[in-house]
């Protein structure tokens, strides 16, 4: 990716985004689509690379301000993260396409790194189990559905189609 002051822009803007949900105080089901579909459209408006920034700075934070308190499982999250900007930024058939399969490869690399972590002997609550691995594929195909349309009216805004 070109270092461009216009990317880093919007990734800045969207990583803020991105934390405001976060921190917003609003339930899971709301909090994970909404980070879910600000990295899609970082990752396919912006660029992937962008996506993985926002990936891996909403998880520390979730560390940091104790929204999280399974320090082991950032990495896990961090991963799960960056695999669904890969997938969805790169994908070159169809972003619709990209954006499921995206989710999918994000549900599947963190259920795997979750029972990675299982295997070392890290202790994982039921309740954080299921929020990290099958939740995140429901999460992430919120996320799309929520991104999907930001990226139509981004589209449309961005070729003059969606001024009067």
């Amino acid at each position: 990716m070109k270092l461009d002051v216009r990317k880093l822009a919007y990734t800045a803007v969207l990583t803020a985004l991105a934390l405001a949900f976060q921190l917003g105080s609003l339930p899971q089901p709301v909090t994970g689509p909404a980070i879910n579909a600000v990295l899609y459209v970082s990752s396919i408006f912006v660029h992937p690379l962008s996506g993985v920034l926002v990936g891996f700075i909403t998880p520390w934070m979730a560390l940091v301000t104790g929204i999280m308190k399974l320090a082991p499982a950032i990495p896990v999250i961090m991963a799960g993260n960056a695999s669904l900007s890969l997938v969805a930024g790169y994908g070159r058939v169809n972003k619709y396409v990209a954006m499921g399969l995206a989710a999918v490869v994000k549900w599947a690399v963190m259920t795997l790194g979750v029972k990675y972590l299982l295997s070392t002997g890290t202790n994982i609550p039921p309740a954080a189990y299921t929020s990290l691995t099958i939740t995140q594929l429901f999460t992430a195909l919120g996320g799309a559905v929520v991104a999907a349309i930001v990226l139509e009216a981004l589209a449309r805004f961005r070729h003059g189609k969606g001024q009067s």
